[in-house]
Order: structure tokens, then C-alpha cells, then sequence
């Protein structure tokens, strides 16, 4: 595999880019080596500037469930061009994608589209706040849900302590009212409710895929719902990740809980800059211009935009590839496990739908400490041996991978392929330094 254009490409970049990138996970700092530059995509395929094709399991972090460039899509997409590409002003396709989404989901009478999912967020943090006139919120560790500076935060030494700032500008004020507890720990959620009566929220992702894909156990996420209900507490599902990934609709609804209002991206944009909130009527009603909790946005609703989220998500339902997802899933999920042990590497995978993950540690991954024992020396050789044999990963032991519709059985042959390649260098090269 030579990278000769990317690292020239990267070269070129540090003049005018902040690390030659324009997000830090692309900067490759936690596999080493060179980021790869992307030149096109068709399908199950990406070729980055070197001409070299991989399976992409990627998928621009989750958007591309059908695969890159689908006609159906792609028709759409060139048809509302013609149009015009940005208006200002309302257009009938933000109607028949917000009946869609709203369609997906329970409990969600109306949605406002954005342009990204950190956007979503913080707008959805504001609505609770403004809805319950209380200002706390929860999260939990290992959680992304954004970079607005209230939720970029690490938990302090103490589950009932105010957290501290997780980035440089980002001032102690701004993560005053943000409270950190466990993920699959109720009890590390009991005792912010014990300690504070002015909490507004709760935000969770449903399904964990910042920390590696990690499902809640039935008794946690069962248990937070009721806690909440029974505290006046707005439970805030963070599908940005999880939305249209396992089910036509929300994890949340796989996991036998509603929600109180839900973060939505990705997906739903089809590749394209597109975030959302929504809930039930009374909440909504307090948005502007219906109500008092103000946010706007020039290019949210962008038809370009919306024409690809609503060819995206009417292609999706009519595939609906959620079993096969799933079949995939198991499938990749039994060829790790296989070559880990023919190996004798230590690993976990944790799958859900169409998202997995796997983490080298002996021990199960249920947490963020947990994932945090995954040996990512390991990883970094695995990382670059997948690419090496035609596999595009996320640079990150962290990052969840995708599936998309457009996975194929010779593409299984090859990921089935690069996996016992690498867990054999794994073996040979963790042998060779001790």
C-alpha cells in the first residue's frame, strides 16, 4: 500500500489547516502514521488519493447505509439542484422529511432540522432546560455527544461531584451544571437525584458508540427511564449515532423505552449536513417561533439536504436491511473471535444492528473503564495490517464500525481475509517486543 499523494497531500495542508485536518480523529494521532486522503466512493468501495480500494467500514461515521453514491440517491440529489442549492426560505421537501422522521419514531409529534448533531444537541439541552425551568444535566463517561462546552466534560474523582473541563476554552462556568455518571450504573445516577434538585435532563446515547459500541444492560436503561419519570426528569436519547441503524426508527424503541426528546443526524442527511431534534407537542411548543426557547439557522432545512436525507431514508425502508444487517454483524463478529483465539489475542466484540466493535482486552466491555483496558498497541498494528489488506477502519480502538447495504459476499471474503492477516501480525509483533 503506498501513500506517497497523501502524505504529500497532508504536507500541503498543515499551511492552511489546523493539523492538516478538519476533524482530529482524521489526523490518525491515535494509530500513528499518515491520514489517508479520500478521492472517490462507489458502493461498499472507497479509494483514497493513492488509488487504493477498500471495504469501507466507516462510512463517513455512519451516513452511508445504503453505500456510497446510490443511483436512487444520486437521482434525487442532481434532480433538486436544478432548483437551486440554498434559499433562506421554507420548501415543501423539510414537510415530507419531517413526516417521515416523525413517522419513525413514537412520541414524536415534531422536529426541527438543523445542520449537525452537535447542533441537535445542544439545542435539545436548551428545550429541557427551557420546558422544566431547571438547569442541571447528566451525562455519561465515555458519551460524545458534541462539542458544545457544556458536554465536553471528564468526570471529576467523585460520581456526585461537579465535572471539570475536557478542553482548553472551555471555563469551569460553562460545565457548572453538568453532572457525570456511569453508564450501566443506576446507582451512579441515584446519587446525583439524592444530591441535586435541579436537574433538567438526562442525555444518553442508547446505544454507547464514542467509547466502542457498548448496549445497555435491560435493568440500567429500564431503570433511567422510570428514575426520570418519577423525578420530572427528560430523558434525552442521543440517536445522532444510533437513529435508522438498527431498525427503521431508534435504538430506543429496540430497547423498550420512549424517550422524551431525540437527537437525530447522519443518516437522515444521506452524507449531507443534517441534524434534528424532536418530541412530543407540549415540549416542541416551546421552540420558536411557537415559543420562547430560541434557535435558528440559516441553512438548515437546505433542500439539497433534505432531497438526499428523504431518498436515503424511503430507499432504506423499502430495502430494509435490518436482519441482514444483523446476519453480517454475527458473521464479522465470529471472524474476529475465531482469529483472536487461533492467535491467542485477547478480545472482545460488542455488536448492535449495524454497528460493531472490536476491543483487545480480556475483559468485558460494558463501561468506559472497561473499554479503557483495551491494549491499543494492539490495535494500532491491527488498524494499519486491515488497511494494508484492503479494509477501511476508523483510526481510533474507539470508534464503532459500519455496515452498509452495499456490503457484498466477496467483501466479506476480503474483510474475513485482512482479519486472520492481521491478528496473526498482532500475534507476531506483540510476541516480538516483550
Amino acid at each position: 500500500m503506498h501513500l506517497d499523494t497523501s502524505i504529500s497531500l497532508f504536507k500541503k495542508g498543515e499551511k492552511h489547516l489546523v493539523g492538516s485536518v478538519n476533524s482530529p480523529v482524521r489526523a490518525f494521532k491515535s494509530v500513528g502514521g499518515v491520514p489517508v486522503f479520500i478521492d472517490h466512493a462507489k458502493g461498499s468501495k472507497i479509494v483514497d488519493a493513492d488509488g487504493n480500494s477498500y471495504v469501507d467500514l466507516v462510512l463517513s461515521y455512519g451516513p452511508m447505509i445504503l453505500g456510497h453514491r446510490h443511483p436512487k440517491v444520486e437521482r434525487s440529489i442532481k434532480k433538486a439542484m436544478k432548483k437551486g442549492y440554498s434559499f433562506g426560505a421554507s420548501t415543501q421537501g423539510e414537510i415530507k422529511l419531517a413526516k417521515l422522521v416523525c413517522e419513525a419514531f413514537p412520541g414524536m409529534d415534531k422536529v426541527r432540522f438543523v445542520n449537525s448533531g452537535t447542533e441537535a444537541v445542544l439545542s435539545a439541552i436548551r428545550l429541557a432546560r427551557a420546558f422544566t425551568g431547571k438547569n442541571k444535566i447528566i451525562k455519561f463517561s465515555g458519551c460524545y455527544h458534541g462539542h458544545s462546552d457544556a458536554l465536553l466534560v471528564a468526570a471529576g474523582s467523585g460520581l456526585a461531584t461537579l465535572s471539570l473541563p475536557g478542553s482548553k476554552g472551555v471555563p469551569d462556568e460553562a460545565v457548572k451544571n453538568t453532572l457525570i455518571a456511569e453508564f450501566n450504573n443506576l446507582e451512579s445516577v441515584k446519587k446525583h437525584l439524592d444530591n441535586h434538585q435541579d436537574i433538567a435532563a438526562v442525555i444518553i446515547e442508547p446505544i454507547a458508540g464514542n467509547m466502542g459500541v457498548i448496549e445497555p444492560a435491560q435493568e440500567f436503561i429500564q431503570g433511567l427511564r422510570a428514575l426520570t419519570r418519577k423525578h420530572d426528569i427528560l430523558l434525552i436519547a442521543d440517536e445522532v449515532m444510533t437513529g435508522f441503524r438498527s431498525k427503521f426508527g431508534g435504538a430506543q424503541e429496540l430497547l423498550g423505552i420512549e424517550a422524551d426528546i431525540t437527537c437525530l443526524g447522519k443518516v437522515i442527511g444521506g452524507g449531507f449536513p443534517v441534524g434534528a431534534y424532536g418530541a412530543r407537542e407540549e415540549i416542541m411548543q416551546m421552540v420558536a417561533p411557537l415559543g420562547q426557547m430560541y434557535q435558528a439557522g440559516t441553512l438548515s432545512g437546505n433542500p439539497i439536504a433534505m432531497a438526499c436525507g428523504m431518498a436515503t431514508l424511503k430507499e432504506l425502508k423499502k430495502q430494509d436491511p435490518y436482519k441482514s444487517f444483523n446476519k453480517k454483524a454475527v458473521k464479522i463478529k465470529e471472524m474476529l473471535i475465531k482469529s483472536a483465539e487461533a492467535n491467542g489475542i485477547d478480545l472482545q466484540v460488542n455488536h448492535f444492528g449495524s454497528m460493531i466493535n472490536p476491543f483487545f482486552t480480556r475483559e468485558k466491555v460494558i463501561d468506559f473503564k472497561s473499554a479503557q483496558t483495551s491494549d491499543t498497541e494492539q490495535f494500532k498494528i491491527f488498524f494499519w495490517e486491515m488497511m494494508e489488506n484492503g479494509v477501511f477502519l476508523p483510526p481510533s480502538q474507539f470508534e464503532a464500525w459500519f455496515l452498509s447495504s452495499a456490503l457484498n459476499k466477496n467483501d466479506l471474503k476480503t474483510i474475513e481475509n485482512a482479519i486472520n492477516i492481521s491478528m496473526s501480525a498482532v500475534a507476531a509483533k506483540t510476541k516480538n517486543a516483550k
